[in-house]
């Protein structure tokens, strides 16, 4: 049985989500860097799943006796083939700002009607338990692209992605708003629940 959960991020705003989801699990709850592992994955998997088992068994492997947690996630804009899609982090290059890219999608929807904006947030966890076995969970959030980036609070394409249930997009929102119906919320509360049921945590 593991006596901890390494999540695989050095995002401290990730890793705040993450510890208040898992919270009460029973095992405590680390990143990378408090569990002392320094390791660089390539992702090269062809959907958000496979990106997310590759990054959970390469950490694993350095740590056997853990339960390790690793994400994929990204942005689908549906009248751009579900780009940015596995490349939202990459898209237009790592090193380029997000203001950069959001406003080329922008640019790439011009003059396209809301009904078409339609988009996704997605994310996939995947979970590698002691003795090999890596399984996934997936959470997504549906929305639109807006017209204009609209708030601060969010990161990434947060600016450009609106939610009709608030009528804003979701960098208008509190944390604690977006936590509640986020896609790696949705995903991680469905692998909490997994865990649980296979009897990896309380």
């Amino acid at each position: 049985m593991a006596e901890r959960i390494i999540f695989a991020t050095g995002n401290q705003n990730k890793m705040k989500e993450i510890k208040e989801i898992l919270s009460g699990c029973g095992l405590e709850v680390l990143s990378m860097k408090e569990a002392g592992i320094e390791l660089d994955v390539a992702e090269d998997g062809a959907v958000f799943e496979e990106n997310a088992r590759i990054k959970a068994a390469e950490i694993a492997r350095l740590a056997p006796q853990d339960l390790v947690l690793a994400d994929d996630s990204g942005l689908e804009i549906d009248y751009l083939n579900k780009e940015p899609g596995i490349y939202s982090a990459r898209y237009l290059g790592e090193d380029t700002s997000y203001e950069i890219k959001n406003q080329a999608l922008l640019y790439r929807l011009s003059g396209v009607e809301k009904e078409r904006r339609t988009a996704r947030f997605v994310c996939a966890i995947a979970a590698a338990v002691p003795g090999g076995e890596v399984f996934t969970t997936r959470g997504t959030v549906e929305g639109y692209i807006g017209l204009k980036p609209a708030g601060k609070n969010g990161f990434g394409y947060d600016p450009i992605f609106y939610v009709d249930e608030y009528g804003c997009s979701t960098a208008e929102l509190s944390m604690e708003q977006k936590n509640a119906f986020s896609h790696r919320g949705n995903a991680l509360r469905a692998m909490k629940e997994e865990l649980v049921r296979r009897g990896f945590i309380s």
